[in-house]
């Protein structure tokens, strides 16, 4: 029996951080969306290669993809190479023209990429949203994470600025795509499978709002 505690230990230890990892990821969306029940008119895929849907067909792209799920027409206003600077200055001609009821926000993967500050990154995010909620819409933002000790630490800011602006918040965009072979265009983009998996955990976390 003394030989087996140490096991149960790991297997209690063990048991614990899985509890508290569902237990922390739970609390998304948990805290008020603001514009719940949006004004506007247009559902808009507002963001740079990774929602343009880059080397790929248009049918291919997430935000076409995710439009058929929820039986629902999305505008893609995605743009590659864009950063959240880019994005902000286009806000007004592409985005908020289209009389947006709900944006699909995608943005700071190439802040990222290209070692911007992230202070930075994230005022210009803080900015684009404060903008579009003004105007009556509900924002989903979508979060990229990258790699922590090399990037900094994006998952939290994402989150962070979720919950502080009342956004609808989907985490680490290619999360179960990054890296696989079978789902991936380049080192960097999906295929059109990798898309799809990508419309159908946006789907899930966020197709109540987009149906409405």
């Amino acid at each position: 029996m003394i030989r087996e505690h140490p096991r149960i230990a790991a297997g209690v230890a063990l048991a614990a951080l899985l509890l508290a990892f569902l237990l922390l990821r739970s609390r998304d969306n948990s805290w008020r969306i603001v514009n719940e029940h949006p004004q506007g008119v247009a559902i808009v895929a507002f963001g740079d290669s990774l929602t343009q849907g880059y080397q790929l067909g248009e049918a291919e792209s997430y935000p076409a993809q995710l439009a058929k799920l929820i039986d629902r027409p999305i505008v893609n206003r995605g743009v590659s190479g864009d950063s959240t600077a880019d994005g902000l200055a286009r806000l007004d001609r592409d985005v908020l023209s289209e009389s947006p009821r709900v944006v699909l926000l995608s943005l700071g993967a190439n802040d990222m990429l290209r070692r911007q500050p992230i202070d930075e990154t994230f005022a210009n995010l803080r900015q684009i949203v404060d903008r579009l909620q003004a105007r009556g819409a509900l924002v989903v933002l979508i979060g990229v994470e990258g790699f922590p000790m090399v990037h900094g630490d994006y998952g939290p800011r994402y989150r962070a600025l979720a919950r502080k602006t009342g956004c609808v918040y989907v985490p680490d965009m290619l999360d179960d795509v990054f890296g696989d072979p079978a789902l991936m265009y380049d080192q960097i983009h999906p295929n059109a499978a990798g898309y799809a998996r990508i419309a159908r955990r946006i789907e899930s976390e966020a197709g109540a709002y987009l149906k409405r």
